[in-house]
């Protein structure tokens, strides 16, 4: 009997439940099984995988506190983002289960949503959306719960979430309006108003409103019951009133976050001490208070996290006042305690970058400047403006290298023997002192690493074990070794004088030339501690050491016009200058320094600028900087005369294919306009016109020089791209073979000439150029120049051998042609080759000449 009642009432309550499961039935059972279901099943669980998503990208995300902060943290990128994308795995999930809640528990019957849990599921399914940077869809959920759910309790939280989404599509206006009625007709809770206070805050912000901004934030951070919120908002008050330049009620707002003290993120209190510190002048009278508010800041644990701001601000304390090397102690302090923020590091390395600059330690500063590149964002304006000073002083590095070895060579090879020899002992001298010290301090910090392992569980349980199963005597054995032998192969004979070791670079400030590698390899032990050696590397030929002053002529000459043109450092190429006048130079060099030498002086009003022009007048009267400062109107007038007329000048005739004018012409330009920045354009068009005259081998030392000798000037980068790319294809000699006279392809139909002969190959062009428009043919003919004494008048556009010799037999017995001259049929890509390399010889004894 009662395995029957029992047997009924689990009937009954299935039945109850299968009932109750149907979305189409408007019961009690029905509603409530589902909203239970619904907000204790499906939405739990999204809601937790939401708030999981949150927090990473919270955990993830990196505030810049050199700009104004965004009201909420999230980082938004570029890229327009679809529903079928890979997004964050936390956010698909919420909107799997909002998904899931709409599907299986809404319960739309006529029109009504009778599960009152449903506009729940749409509001995370819109937030998940939202977080995931896929706004026109979460814009439409937001929509659809404010249309649909007239009488729910989210409708407030759904407006403002909306607003949200129209603030991130650039919709700020609209987003203003609705937030605007949503506050004067509505009862809001205190959070969901200072929610949305919050958000007309941002879109101020973003329509660049930052007074209007203030005040709803004002109104956020009072009605918000979040001190995270709170800290937040006062912390982006405080920056907005610094850009309206009210530094007092910055410090106002501020002092609002360091007195939350512990009930807001501590980063906030950090960065607002930093802010007041950099709002404050430094006077006499406050230098020692403000020395002592940093000292606090960076003795305190808590602080640990923030050492690398604090570091930074400590920087700028020490360069504002003066005590320079403190400062760059700091901000190297800085960037060693550094979190990996790209912003904080390029602020420093800049800083750094502009101080050695200002110190003329131009190969230091280029360093540094290289780093800031590293840390910045592509494609920015502050990105640019840096590699282009980056750029500038390449050519200083490259220029003051040149100079400091060359010098350094001229002045040993100057000195007397006993003279280089007691330099040389010195500098081997300070060299062992270097190596004995570097032993010692190494030696000591291994010893006290093994004593301090030997101490703990591991090294007790190693102790009276076998040397090679010893782990503290073993490390120190090969920390031992590698400071007595270096880096050594395993090989035989490893101790034999004359292996390598690898060696740090001297910080003793050793010659170039006697530094610690040599033109072979590293040196040996020997080789680095021996006078002999050091004394076979200083060059005894004279001419390597002329050689050397025109190099270091050179390059005073392009420092001391970069410093004067681009670094607007007078002081520094007036000293470049005259070193140059100083030292002997070549003739072309002598006249364009005195002449920017003039420039300098007259722009300082130095009493040298007289001397200066007297002399250039005098020494130079026929040269054109004496016509420029006897007529100062002579350079505006006679615009035929300047660079870049002479450049179109010789460029017509290089399209004229004389290229001997165009050599010689860009040589005279050349001298005559040295320090100018069109002299690579003439050395490049000197470059071409050789190749075009004179074959392959020149042509490749040509551009090389145009390379080495201009690196950073448009048409340096062009030849070494060049050299790179184009010359190793250029570079095969071979040529295709053309046996077969059905041969296809493109082929072409020379007749030689002597350039001396000039006037019967134009005569030949024009016949052959009535017969091809006779005959309806579509070739084209050219006048070529193969080198100073041949040239070419060639017939293109043949597309087999046969065509071509049938039109060359054509030629020979039409009656109106009679054009019976030497000539022969070669396929393109050997008249190329002949062109390319000058070997039209080479080329009829291969193909031409019949074999036997």
């Amino acid at each position: 009997m009662k395995l029957r009642y029992t047997f009924l009432l689990l009937f009954f309550c299935g039945g109850l439940i299968f009932n109750g499961c149907s979305t189409k039935k408007d019961a009690f059972m029905n509603r409530n099984w589902h909203a239970l279901n619904t907000k204790f099943n499906v939405l739990y669980n999204g809601n937790i995988a939401f708030d999981q998503g949150r927090q990473e990208l919270n955990d993830s995300y990196q505030d810049n506190y050199w700009e104004v902060l965004p009201v909420e943290r999230l980082e938004v990128t570029e890229e327009i983002k679809l529903d079928s994308e890979d997004n964050n795995p936390n956010f698909v999930l919420a909107e799997e289960k909002a998904t899931k809640a709409i599907q299986k528990h809404g319960m739309d019957i006529k029109d009504e949503e009778r599960n009152p849990q449903t506009d729940e599921a749409f509001l995370l399914l819109g937030k998940a959306r939202y977080f995931d940077q896929r706004y026109i869809p979460a814009l439409e959920a937001f929509n659809y719960v404010l249309k649909k759910y007239v009488e729910s309790n989210k409708l407030n939280e759904a407006t403002i979430w909306r607003e949200k989404t129209n603030i991130r599509l650039e919709n700020e206006e609209l987003a203003i309006k609705n937030l605007k009625r949503l506050m004067k007709y509505e009862d809001l809770k205190d959070q969901e108003y200072a929610d949305a206070r919050a958000m007309m805050a941002q879109a101020y912000i973003n329509l660049n409103a930052p007074d209007t901004a203030i005040q709803q934030l004002k109104i956020a951070s009072a009605y918000t019951r979040k001190n995270e919120e709170k800290g937040r908002y006062y912390f982006i008050i405080g920056q907005l009133y610094n850009q309206l330049g009210h530094k007092d009620s910055a410090n106002y707002a501020f002092d609002k976050i360091i007195d939350l003290n512990r009930k807001s993120p501590r980063v906030y209190m950090i960065n607002a001490h930093i802010q007041k510190i950099q709002n404050t002048k430094i006077t006499d009278e406050n230098r020692e208070y403000l020395l002592e508010y940093l000292t606090d800041l960076e003795e305190n644990r808590e602080n640990r996290p923030f050492l690398d701001k604090i570091y930074r601000e400590i920087a700028e304390y020490h360069m504002a006042t003066g005590s320079d090397s403190l400062g760059l102690v700091y901000y190297n302090k800085s960037l060693r305690a550094t979190r990996n923020i790209r912003q904080l590091n390029a602020l420093n390395y800049e800083d750094l970058a502009e101080y050695n600059f200002d110190e003329n330690l131009y190969k230091d500063a280029g360093a540094y400047y290289d780093s800031v590149l590293t840390n910045l964002p592509e494609n920015t304006k502050k990105y640019r403006a840096v590699k282009k000073k980056l750029d500038n002083l390449e050519d200083v590095i490259a220029y003051e290298e040149v100079v400091q070895y060359t010098d350094s060579v001229i002045t040993l090879y100057n000195m007397p023997k006993a003279e280089q020899e007691a330099y040389f002992e010195d500098y081997i001298a300070k060299l062992k002192q270097e190596a004995e010290e570097k032993a010692a301090e190494q030696e000591k910090r291994a010893a006290a690493g093994f004593a301090a392992f030997a101490q703990t569980a591991g090294g007790k349980e190693n102790q009276g074990k076998f040397y090679f199963y010893n782990i503290t005597t073993l490390g120190y054995g090969r920390t031992d070794f590698k400071n007595r032998w270096g880096e050594r192969e395993l090989e035989d004979d490893w101790r034999w004088s004359n292996k390598t070791r690898t060696l740090p670079a001297s910080e003793s400030g050793a010659l170039t030339t006697a530094s610690d590698s040599t033109a072979t390899g590293p040196l040996t032990e020997e080789q680095k501690y021996s006078v002999a050696f050091y004394l076979d590397q200083i060059p005894t030929d004279v001419a390597v050491i002329d050689s050397l002053s025109k190099e270091r002529n050179f390059a005073n000459y392009q420092l001391g016009l970069i410093y004067k043109e681009k670094f607007k450092e007078d002081l520094l190429a007036a000293g470049k200058l005259e070193a140059v006048l100083a030292s002997d130079p070549e003739e072309r060099l002598i006249l364009p320094s005195k002449y920017n030498l003039y420039k300098i002086y007259e722009a300082s009003a130095s009493p040298l600028a007289e001397t200066m022009k007297e002399n250039i007048i005098q020494n130079h009267p026929n040269s054109r900087y004496a016509e420029i400062l006897l007529n100062p109107q002579a350079i505006l007038t006679d615009a035929e005369d300047s660079p870049d007329a002479r450049y179109a000048q010789l460029f017509k005739l290089y399209q004229q294919q004389e290229f001997l004018r165009v050599i010689t012409g860009a040589e005279k330009n050349i001298n005559d306009f040295t320090g100018d920045p069109v002299v690579p354009k003439f050395e490049m068009l000197k470059a071409n016109a050789i190749g075009r005259l004179q074959g392959f081998t020149e042509f490749k030392e040509a551009l090389n020089y145009v390379a080495l000798n201009y690196p950073n000037n448009p048409e340096g980068k062009k030849a070494q791209q060049m050299v790179a790319e184009q010359l190793p294809k250029l570079e095969p000699k071979d040529f295709s073979p053309e046996t077969g006279s059905q041969g296809t392809g493109n082929w072409k139909v020379v007749f030689p000439f002597k350039r001396s002969d000039n006037e019967a190959a134009l005569r030949l062009k024009k016949r052959l150029e009535e017969s091809i428009e006779d005959l309806k043919y579509k070739n084209i003919v050219s006048k070529d120049i193969y080198n100073l004494e041949d040239q070419f008048v060639v017939v293109h556009g043949f597309r087999s051998k046969d065509f071509a010799l049938g039109y060359v037999e054509l030629l020979k017995i039409n009656k109106d042609y009679r054009i019976d001259i030497e000539n022969f049929v070669i396929l393109s890509s050997n008249y190329k080759t002949i062109q390319v390399h000058k070997n039209l010889q080479e080329y009829k004894n291969q193909i031409l000449t019949p074999k036997p």
